[in-house]
């Protein structure tokens, strides 16, 4: 991608005097839409996250065309020094709009994103939250687009787990003799984390909406080291000392009933799986954010979609190291996702300087002296702590 001159257009294309050839810019774009719906949508307009109920911001979301948020600049690899530049772009969808349109409505607004994108001089589209699960999770967006796509699920699946050993090791729990449930185990995501957690883990819960699903992953798991069960009950996660929540319901499907005390939750979902209730019921048990990377670089987004400074969510993230890795090609669409693929975003990633952040719960920091009040409290608590009348 070559011309002429030396000023740098919306089309992203570096410029050089005649005969001097120059590396290709290395650009990015990444598609978000409102999930905390009145508060997401306040972020770019005040005004309208005031004044609008969640149900019309969910009807009117039908009809606004894809919405320009901001540049983002400063991100350098730590190996090669190659500085990315990105942009963001709202898909103006709510999740309860995403699933309840019909598929080819949904594609054609994240298409009209992706053109969004060309125009920019994006060399990469990432697909974020319900963007990405939407359909064949990207398969036909990345066949309406000239640029490559890539939900950021192999990544997003790396880093959860890394995500789920550390609050392990915080909180004094062994892998190797944990029982580690799975939610959203038939999933894109939950089924590849199942499956190297399977490998590391002492017992592998798994929970899914569909008995055969949910039957099959279990199949894939046995024999990787872990003992493996399967339920379509939100009961079976009861016994877990670890639990990965990935689903893609709309609505929150764990609550305090199903924890036990000690117990510590990575909700990976978007929107999150974990109810506030939680938090506000259970001290004793530790709830993290899962898949929040810190940048390689001083980023500055230019917009506040929720995260501390320099900090992305991991398919965010996934987006943006294969674009300094100049791996500009369809990457990780598609509802089966190999361990293999997660295992190569995650060198790809470490080499650039992306790694993983500190806790969050709800949208707010987990300190250590936080992590160290909820052993004491769950300690306690274990000494007559009893499943009865689980519902």
């Amino acid at each position: 991608m070559y011309s002429f001159g030396y000023y740098t257009g919306r089309s992203g294309a570096a410029f050089a005097p005649a005969g001097e050839e120059i590396m290709a810019e290395d650009t990015f774009a990444f598609i978000i839409h409102p999930i905390h719906i009145k508060q997401d949508v306040a972020r770019k307009y005040p005004l309208l996250g005031k004044i609008l109920t969640e149900g019309q911001i969910n009807f009117f979301s039908r009809f606004f065309p894809p919405v320009y948020l901001s540049e983002v600049t400063g991100i350098v690899s730590a190996a090669t020094g190659r500085e990315l530049r990105g942009w963001l772009i709202a898909c103006p969808f709510t999740p309860p709009t995403m699933m309840s349109v019909p598929v080819e409505t949904a594609y054609k607004k994240i298409v009209a994103c992706g053109h969004m994108a060309e125009e920019l001089g994006a060399r990469i589209l990432g697909l974020g939250a319900y963007t990405s699960v939407v359909g064949d999770a990207g398969r036909t967006i990345a066949d309406r687009l000239e640029l490559p796509v890539t939900t950021g699920d192999s990544y997003t699946i790396t880093m959860a787990v890394a995500a789920l050993r550390k609050a392990a090791d915080e909180m004094g729990i062994t892998m190797k003799d944990a029982t580690v449930a799975v939610v959203g185990a038939t999933g894109a995501i939950g089924k590849t984390c199942a499956t190297m957690l399977a490998r590391e883990c002492g017992q592998l819960v798994l929970v899914g909406r569909r008995e055969d699903a949910v039957q099959g992953v279990r199949e894939m798991c046995e024999g990787l080291g872990a003992q493996v069960s399967s339920s379509t009950d939100m009961r079976a996660i009861y016994p877990a000392d670890l639990i990965l929540t990935v689903t893609s319901a709309v609505h929150t499907v764990i609550e305090p009933r199903h924890l036990k005390p000690g117990a510590v939750v990575c909700d990976v979902a978007r929107p999150r799986d974990v109810s506030k209730q939680v938090a506000a019921e259970r001290d004793d048990v530790l709830v993290i954010e899962g898949g929040m990377i810190e940048i390689p670089g001083p980023v500055d987004f230019h917009f506040n979609f929720g995260f501390p400074p320099r900090m992305a969510y991991a398919c965010m993230a996934e987006t943006m190291a294969l674009a300094l890795e100049g791996r500009y090609e369809d990457y990780t669409i598609g509802k089966e996702i190999s361990e293999a693929q997660a295992r190569e975003i995650g060198t790809i990633a470490d080499r650039h300087g992306f790694k993983l952040a500190g806790f969050r719960s709800f949208e707010a920091e987990v300190s250590p002296e936080s992590i160290a009040a909820v052993r004491e409290r769950a300690a306690q608590n274990r000494k007559q702590w009893s499943p009865v009348n689980v519902p």
